[in-house]
């Protein structure tokens, strides 16, 4: 059901251009290095010696980032409430699932160096980008999450708000039948080998690292594998609890949220790390092993299956309200 007469609020104007402005810092300096500039990265910087390779991720990262800035156009405006809904929930559980990380990691490692009083703490250690531009870009992309977050949680109650409401309890048996319950069991069995892997990594152990990422483990390292743990558990667990429609005294609208965010967060993330871990390598000390790329592959996979059971239970769930509310 679409609302007649939309209008943005103030709210939400002022969230449209934080979420445009806090691109803009990102896309300029992609730019400048497509261009061949050198702003922010420093002599001797690995990125330096495949300028090709950085030329087209830059591009692609330049196109990636102003879907953000279509995506808080389209939340804000009344033609946004009649685009279909297949063509808004992947671009932004994507966006979704690509800033929340971030969102949570880079505060969580800037806290580790205050407390630690490592002053190199959520940088690397060799020289790879200045410093500030971590503290620009990251900084960006927490306004952008925060932005477009809240954009498309006012968007999605407007819209849709009338039928993700009530208890798990209280859901139709027709919202998960027996295939999604069975891809969700199987996404969970996916995701035992990435959460392993993590526990193995936060264990202090360096199998499965490159030689040269064993050697450079500090408490950046240990934070990024407890944060995409977390995620990993929380992607299994949350849609299981959807899918299952147990505890049934549970909300809908925050075990939704939450599967929808965490699977996001491992479908993306796992599928960006495949593609880095798949790059050509000379170095020896820097080529991935098989491990850690059947680690990052094993995120993905779990992250869509069980995103594809929220899609299910989105679609299946939509339809028996709409069916209800006809009768």
């Amino acid at each position: 059901m679409t609302p007649t007469g939309y209008r943005p609020s103030l709210l939400r104007r002022v969230l449209r251009v934080l979420a445009i402005v806090a691109c803009l810092p990102y896309i300029s300096l992609k730019v400048v290095w497509v261009a061949g500039g050198e702003l922010g990265i420093p002599a001797g910087s690995e990125l330096l010696e495949h300028p090709t390779l950085l030329a087209v991720a830059n591009s692609i990262s330049v196109l990636a980032d102003a879907v953000v800035v279509v995506l808080a156009l389209l939340l804000t405006q009344e033609w946004g409430l009649r685009v279909r809904a297949w063509l808004l929930a992947f671009p932004m559980w994507a966006a979704t699932g690509l800033l929340t990380p971030i969102m949570a990691g880079y505060p969580a490692q800037l806290a580790v160096a205050l407390f630690s009083g490592d002053e190199r703490a959520a940088a690397p250690r060799e020289p790879f980008l200045d410093d500030w531009v971590f503290a620009v870009v990251y900084g960006g992309f927490i306004l952008q999450g925060l932005a477009l977050g809240t954009l498309f949680v006012l968007y999605a109650r407007d819209r849709w708000g009338h039928v993700w409401g009530g208890r798990l309890g209280e859901l139709s048996a027709g919202t998960s039948g027996p295939g999604t319950r069975a891809v969700a069991l199987a996404g969970a069995v996916v995701a035992l080998l990435p959460a392993t892997v993590q526990l193995i990594w936060l264990s202090g152990s360096t199998r499965g690292l490159s030689a040269r990422r064993a050697a450079e483990r500090d408490p950046d390292f240990y934070v990024l594998s407890a944060v995409h743990l977390a995620f990993l558990v929380a992607a299994v667990v949350f849609t299981l609890l959807l899918v299952l429609r147990r505890p049934a005294g549970l909300s809908v609208r925050p075990v939704l949220a939450l599967a929808w965010v965490s699977t996001g967060a491992m479908g993306c993330w796992g599928a960006y790390m495949s593609l880095v871990a798949l790059q050509p390598e000379s170095d020896v000390a820097q080529q991935v092993p098989a491990l850690a790329q059947l680690s990052y592959a094993g995120q993905m996979i779990t992250g869509f299956l069980l995103a594809a059971c929220v899609a299910a239970f989105l679609r299946n769930n939509t339809a028996l309200r709409r069916r209800s509310a006809e009768a």
